[in-house]
């Protein structure tokens, strides 16, 4: 051995009983410790301290419905998970924030769950405008974002990032599923109402799309503030064009509000049909059975009749003494694959838990596989179609036509335009 080469030896003899002795600091400075290593030990300075998650919500805008219940099922979730012990070794707990469906609002709200709240991840919102704005306070504050409600194609396309995880079956899946059901049972001439929003539109666009895809005519449009209550001129005037079916592109209580008029204006007498993207338990409760019509996409319904669907309507039942909605669905759900992620990574680490979640496939309490694209962060799941009708039907308002398989309808990489 030259004198070199035994001095470089005895050097790094040195320096590793040296990090043997001071430990995982030391052994990191002296670069011995990866990536992984280096944020578990981090975690492991943690121990006992919780895994916070800050959920933003729209609870007191109009699509306040049922946004509580979003916190209802990952409550559900989480109380699953501290009931074995948390999440590696470490409590979990929620903070709730109020976005108000309101840009500068859910900006605020997101900075003070990262600042002052010090969460670990973030995850909900509904309006697509939000969730966007969500989505960059994310990526600049490097912090993992689930976004549970927003549908909007912008968020797993051109303006997607590596930070954004969207749970929601995107506009396009939704409306792809839906609408050959509509023109089976309505026929193809369809007049749509839109609210005057980024979902609206998103909403409006994607299923225009999927209904010409089926021979669908338009006999017209109809757009509305956000947070409208009265339908009549909408209605009266869709009523004229004498469509099959009116579209309604609109959520939340705008959506239960039109149902209502479309009821008391007595349309279906008329046979104009109505229907669209998004229903589901959300919508049917408020509206009541008697007013409830249409043919609708589904995020999840009460009779998914999986092993781990009917465990997660107990956990619900047990705790909040009500039936799960698809709102419900969606936190409890998210809550599971973000907490899940942390296990398999072995630490909150931003970007192992990324790495975690990209590609793998796990349950989503549905028939098919569920599974987040590596190369845009959309869920990829089931989309149901249900029927609504005015009467009970075991649980809840509508009877399930079709359960379409996820990868029928999500598009390919090559139609998309996200770059992550």
């Amino acid at each position: 051995m030259t004198d070199m080469s035994r001095r470089r030896f005895l050097q790094a003899s040195v320096l590793t009983a040296g990090a043997l002795a001071l430990g995982d600091v030391a052994r990191q400075a002296l670069g011995l410790m990866d990536d992984r290593s280096a944020a578990y030990a981090a975690d492991g300075a943690k121990a006992g301290e919780p895994i916070k998650v800050g959920i933003l919500d729209p609870l007191s805008s109009p699509y306040k419905t049922s946004s509580i219940h979003d916190v209802h099922g990952a409550t559900v979730a989480v109380d699953l998970f501290n009931k074995k012990g948390g999440v590696l070794g470490r409590p979990v707990s929620i903070i709730e924030a109020d976005d108000a469906s309101n840009v500068q609002t859910a900006i605020k709200a997101a900075n003070k769950l990262i600042q002052d709240d010090r969460v670990d991840f973030l995850m909900g919102t509904f309006n697509g405008e939000v969730a966007l704005t969500v989505s960059e306070v994310a990526k600049k504050e490097n912090k993992l974002f689930m976004v549970t409600g927003a549908h909007i194609t912008e968020l797993t396309g051109p303006r997607c990032d590596a930070h954004t995880f969207v749970f929601m079956p995107n506009a396009r899946m939704m409306a792809g599923a839906v609408a050959p059901h509509i023109v089976k049972a309505y026929g193809t001439r369809f007049y749509t109402i839109t609210a005057d929003t980024m979902d609206g539109k998103s909403a409006l666009m994607a299923m225009t799309e999927a209904l010409m895809a089926q021979g669908g005519k338009t006999a017209g449009g109809f757009t509305t503030p956000f947070g409208t209550t009265d339908f009549t001129a909408a209605l009266t005037e869709a009523k004229a064009a004498k469509p099959n079916i009116i579209i309604l592109n609109l959520y939340g209580w705008d959506l239960v509000h039109a149902l209502k008029a479309y009821a008391q204006m007595e349309l279906a007498k008329e046979k104009i049909g109505v229907g669209g993207m998004i229903g589901g338990e959300q919508i049917g409760r408020p509206l009541g059975y008697a007013n409830n019509a249409g043919v609708w996409g589904l995020i999840w319904d009460p009779k998914v009749n999986t092993e781990s669907s009917r465990r997660f309507i107990q956990g619900v039942i047990d705790k909040y003494n009500h039936t799960p909605t698809s709102r419900c669905y969606l936190g409890y759900a998210a809550m599971t694959q973000i907490l899940e992620a942390v296990q398999r990574a072995g630490t909150t680490d931003t970007a192992a838990v990324i790495k975690a979640l990209e590609g793998y496939q796990f349950d989503g309490l549905k028939e098919g596989p569920s599974y987040f694209r590596a190369w845009d962060h959309q869920h990829v799941q089931d989309v149901l179609v249900g029927q609504a009708y005015g009467k009970e039907l075991g649980l809840g308002h509508y009877k399930i036509l079709a359960t379409v398989p996820g990868e029928t309808v999500a598009g390919t990489q090559d139609q998309n335009t996200c770059k992550l």
